[in-house]
């Protein structure tokens, strides 16, 4: 696990972090043989650009506020078998890496919060694991709308 000195560090990192979703989602959208796809893809693309402004926007500044917030968990990533990103993946199938993907990224920032040094970085990891597991929740719904139901 990397070692961060200071609260620019982590955001660095997570700002980056953000940036690989970014990457990861536009070239889903242009692997995507589907217009409907595409545009689930670009979407989720620009959401994380989002969030990598926040995060950038929270450095700049040097300002960090975290505000507690309960997340429901489905756990319906927890028993998924994992998969890869593929140019002819289905929807389920792109339901089922997006959640990996948020459960890893949760997963990683919940331990940096376990093992931060101090309560402002303990905050910033827990602020960013919340955000992950809003993501990966906003997928099992996703994924309990259309696909659970569909069988």
């Amino acid at each position: 696990m990397e070692e961060f000195k200071s609260i620019n560090d982590i955001l660095n990192f997570a700002i980056a972090s953000e940036q690989e979703a970014v990457d990861f989602y536009t070239k889903l959208s242009e692997q995507a043989t589907n217009e409907a796809m595409k545009e689930v893809f670009l979407q989720f693309a620009k959401e994380e650009m989002g969030h990598k402004a926040r995060l950038t926007n929270i450095k700049e500044k040097q300002l960090f506020e975290f505000k507690e917030e309960k997340v429901t968990n489905l756990k319906i990533a927890d028993y998924l078998v994992e998969s890869e990103a593929k140019p002819d993946m289905t929807y389920q199938d792109f339901l089922i890496v997006a959640m990996n993907k948020e459960k890893a990224a949760f997963k990683l920032y919940y331990d940096l919060a376990k093992i931060a040094p101090n309560n402002e970085l303990r905050d910033l990891f827990l602020s960013l694991a919340q955000e992950e597991a809003k993501h990966k929740l906003r997928f099992e719904i996703e994924y309990d709308d259309y696909v659970l139901k569909e069988n």
